[in-house]
């Protein structure tokens, strides 16, 4: 995919309806979250999060889990 100029990328924004701009800067600040300056390709994908949830073992299945996780999304 070939990477669009700014000025390309621009004159798509100004086409949108002004109530789907929010969206966009909202899709914006997910990717910059996502991608930031903090975060490169070089970055190894770590496990610092395993056995966070171990505590809800007892209370909660695997499946139970998994939708829990769907929820707190």
């Amino acid at each position: 995919m070939k990477l669009k100029t700014f000025e390309e990328i621009e004159a798509k924004i100004e086409k949108l309806p002004e109530h789907a701009k929010p969206e966009l800067n909202d899709f914006i600040e997910f990717l910059l979250s996502k991608y930031g300056e903090n975060v490169t390709q070089d970055t190894p994908f770590t496990f610092d999060w395993e056995g966070r949830l171990s505590n809800l073992r007892q209370k909660y299945s695997s499946i139970e889990l998994q939708h829990k996780a769907t929820e707190w999304r």
